[in-house]
């Protein structure tokens, strides 16, 4: 495996593991930072997947358009449908509305 693969795994590993504690916390578990890090690790392992592949990785965070790049390595990823609150923009806002 190319070390750049390697590093994205690793990266997504840690975004899983913060997004376990964060939900699993018995007090205070903050269910917004383990969204958050679920989707960033699904980002980190679909750029790995496409790193390893040769496949340029498109500079974004949206599910939907990496998804849309892997059906030429992996072509039994197309039964995976990325809903779109998994987009960036789907996410719960990690600051509060500034509007009354």
């Amino acid at each position: 495996m190319k070390p750049t693969t390697l590093e994205w795994i690793a990266k997504a590993e840690e975004d899983w593991n913060v997004a376990q504690m964060s939900y699993r916390a018995r007090k205070h578990p903050s269910y917004d930072a383990a969204v958050f890090h679920a989707q960033q690790c699904a980002e980190k392992y679909l750029k790995a997947r496409l790193e390893e592949a040769g496949i340029a990785i498109t500079r974004t965070h949206d599910l939907l358009v990496l998804h849309q790049q892997t059906p030429a390595v992996e072509p039994g990823w197309t039964v995976l449908q990325p809903t779109p609150e998994f987009r960036p923009a789907g996410l719960r806002r990690q600051a509060p509305d500034p509007t009354p």
